[in-house]
């Protein structure tokens, strides 16, 4: 259930905006058809017993002669008038709806007095018995309404039987001033038909006009969310990035203005220590150039060849310490890097030292990204590699989505509680970075922070054949 629901808030809170109007909407039209339904009964009963009445009064004022003629006379569908001497009998059950009271009450209203009467219904009045809860007499009217029916034609008599099928018939009984009694059969709408068409499109229509409304809403209202997010991702690869505009409602100024000032401070904090280390850099310089002026002066040439070499990591360190502090504070320069011919380059260039290195498959597109950053971040896994494996092997996997490089060597591997703690600064591992092979414990933690300014990330593993991998994953920018 929880794999159907949106993730984003945009997608949430459409889906609870219009959950809750499509069922205001159902239920809304629901009380109208139903409201509709009742009036639409009500006022044909109204009607109806108006003209009962009529006819009641009418057939008072007559002589029993002309009573005939006149019900006759009157028994036009859907209503038929007969004459009869008693009531017919019906069960309790078919007067005891709300339907026959509703009648009854209409019914005494349109006579003016409480003379008896007796309202009967059902909603099968076409069947041959009519009333089903009558003691096996046929509904009177019934023969009338067949002999009408049979002059027509097939059409007009389908037409008909459905025009009755869609009613509730009723036998109403009237008792005359002289003690007769008058039966009426009539029908009345059930009121459950089917809404109109045209009901059921302006409906239509006005959920979809809601549903558009509210999209364009909630679309207003999550915009600036999406603005920030989209902030916070860039961030971490442009710390320049110009600020948020604040603008909007209050939450959304206050939340800009936030992102806004945290950006300025991690700046500022950046600046500031990139601008000590940088003057650190530059004193420890002088004092270095001293020592190697005289280390010179030293006669033992193995006492001066290991001078100089502690002066050469010191300098090392020191780059490379103002190189990891610098981090983010350089801007990127962003543009099409051809990999292939940047992983040739840093193979010719470890050939040249000695080292062996493969490079396995092929890129299908330029990568678009800073090429010192990603050129640097390459050199430091091959030179981790060659230095600590004796030989690499770089193999390319480039994906509509990712483009993904793999290097492998062949050393000793590192101990799997240990794969994260080489990213630290500084850290070394006693078994493979040791004074004798250099190193200065920031390669591992400056390539990872490259991968992570690109939007990808940096992993490592040991192989099961031996040796160690790097994996290097860069997504691609959207085209």
């Amino acid at each position: 259930m929880k794999r159907l629901l949106p993730t984003s808030l945009f997608g949430r809170m459409m889906l609870v905006l219009s959950s809750g109007l499509i069922l205001a909407q159902l239920l809304s039209a629901s009380i109208n058809f139903a409201e509709r339904d009742r009036a639409v009964l009500r006022n044909s009963g109204m009607q109806s017993a108006q003209r009962i009445a009529d006819v009641v009064k009418l057939l008072d004022s007559m002589p029993h002669q002309e009573r005939l003629r006149i019900a006759k006379v009157l028994s036009v569908p859907p209503q038929f008038v007969d004459l009869e001497p008693s009531p017919i009998k019906t069960t309790a059950a078919a007067m005891r709806s709300a339907q026959t009271m509703m009648f009854s009450q209409a019914l005494h209203s349109a006579l003016g007095d409480e003379r008896p009467l007796i309202v009967s219904a059902s909603a099968n009045p076409s069947e041959a018995n009519g009333f089903p809860d009558m003691h096996r007499r046929p509904l009177p009217g019934m023969a009338s309404m067949a002999a009408y029916m049979s002059g027509m034609t097939q059409a007009s008599r389908s037409s008909m039987q459905a025009f009755m099928a869609e009613k509730l018939g009723f036998l109403i009984q009237v008792q005359l001033h002289d003690g007769s009694w008058v039966a009426f059969t009539t029908q009345l709408h059930q009121g459950a038909q089917a809404p109109p068409w045209h009901l059921l499109l302006t409906l239509l229509v006005l959920l979809a006009s809601v549903l558009f409304l509210s999209f364009v809403a909630v679309r207003w209202m999550t915009r600036p969310l999406a603005v920030l997010a989209s902030a916070a991702e860039s961030l971490g690869e442009d710390i320049h990035r110009p600020p948020l505009p604040e603008a909007g409602p209050a939450e959304v100024r206050r939340a800009a203005h936030a992102f806004n000032t945290m950006q300025a401070q991690l700046i500022r904090f950046i600046t500031d220590r990139t601008r000590i280390f940088s003057a650190m850099s530059h004193d420890l310089k002088t004092p270095i150039t001293r020592m190697r002026l005289r280390a010179e002066l030293l006669d033992d040439d193995d006492v001066r060849a290991r001078f100089e070499k502690d002066l050469l990591e010191m300098e090392q360190m020191v780059k490379y310490t103002l190189d990891f502090m610098r981090g983010l504070d350089q801007p990127q320069h962003i543009q099409p890097i051809d990999i292939m011919s940047l992983l040739e380059s840093l193979q010719a260039d470890a050939e040249e030292m000695g080292r062996e290195v493969q490079i396995q498959g092929r890129t299908n597109k330029p990568f678009v990204g800073d090429p010192a950053r990603i050129k640097r971040c390459l050199a430091n896994l091959l030179d981790n590699a060659v230095l600590y494996g004796e030989r690499a092997l770089i193999v390319v996997d480039d994906s509509a989505t990712s483009l993904t490089l793999r290097i492998q060597d062949q050393g000793p591997g590192i101990p799997e509680e240990e794969l994260e703690k080489v990213f630290e600064p500084f850290y070394r591992l006693e078994a493979s970075r040791s004074r004798q092979t250099g190193g200065t414990g920031l390669g591992l933690g400056i390539a990872r922070d490259i991968a992570r300014a690109a939007g990808g990330r940096l992993t490592l593993q040991n192989r099961r054949d031996g040796g160690m991998e790097a994996i290097l994953e860069l997504p691609h920018s959207p085209a």
